[in-house]
């Protein structure tokens, strides 16, 4: 069974940084593309991607994290990282891990003075 198990989300300040995790089990990890998306409040079914990695390390970036967000992945670990810096309150959202269509439970970040 896949597991995908975030954690790392919180309250910060515009300009901040957080690192978020997503721990993963149930499949081969090294082998599969991963994406971090997220959901913005009050959006219903709305998803934003937001980054991805392949599983060759090769990374993406939305516009709006380009240059402040970094995607990167443990495969020893099996853990798939979003750290996150210069962070505004458009990023507050609940972020999910990914593998295809699955998603965890998420990880709420809020970006608030």
């Amino acid at each position: 069974e896949v597991q995908l198990v975030e954690s790392g989300g919180g309250l910060v300040q515009p300009g901040g940084s957080l690192r978020l995790s997503c721990a993963a089990s149930g499949f081969t990890f090294s082998s599969a593309a991963m994406n971090w998306v997220r959901q913005p409040p009050g959006k219903g079914l709305e998803w934003e991607w937001v980054s991805g990695i392949d599983s060759g390390g090769s990374t993406r970036y939305s516009d709006s994290v380009k240059g402040r967000f970094i995607i990167s992945r443990d495969n020893a670990k099996n853990t798939l990282y979003l750290q996150m810096t210069s962070l505004k309150p458009e990023d507050t959202g609940m972020y999910y891990c990914s593998k295809g269509i699955l998603r965890g439970q998420g990880t709420q970040v809020t970006v608030s003075s």
